[in-house]
């Protein structure tokens, strides 16, 4: 079965090691992972090397939505995050690998992700899509220097 492929980049106006726990933390992930117009809720989260996550995304309006989880592959604070995710699905067979990449540049982070093995049931698109509107609002959780 065919499967799609995303790389997206984005400079965030923030420290590596801000971005990288946003990845890791299940509130934030909560917060910025899901696309607009879904919420998030995150079941189980242990992330170290070999330790796994679950979650699920809902369409606010609908409340339909899918549930996922995977296994943290590889970690290096403020450097990579790899991980797979498996849909609960059967129509979207498969496993994906998330690769991020941070690298401290001048003005905070630059920020790489690689997502293979997208299901053909979802447009790379839509998928794509999906990453931009996400990366938005993970900026606007991790770019703010706020006092705390």
């Amino acid at each position: 079965m065919p499967t799609g492929t995303v790389r997206l980049h984005r400079v965030l106006r923030a420290p590596a090691e801000r971005v990288y726990k946003a990845f890791l933390d299940p509130a934030a992930m909560a917060k910025w992972l899901p696309p607009y117009g879904y919420t998030c809720t995150v079941e189980h989260m242990d992330p170290k090397v070999g330790g796994s996550f679950r979650m699920k995304f809902s369409h606010f309006k609908s409340g339909n939505g899918h549930a996922f989880g995977g296994r943290y592959l590889d970690l290096v604070p403020g450097q990579r995050i790899q991980y797979t995710d498996t849909f609960d699905d059967p129509n979207m067979p498969g496993e994906m690998t998330t690769t991020v990449t941070l690298k401290t540049v001048s003005c905070g982070t630059d920020l790489d992700v690689v997502q293979e093995g997208i299901p053909a049931m979802i447009p790379v698109e839509m998928c794509y899509l999906g990453w931009q509107e996400s990366l938005l609002q993970l900026a606007t959780l991790v770019e703010p220097d706020l006092p705390g």
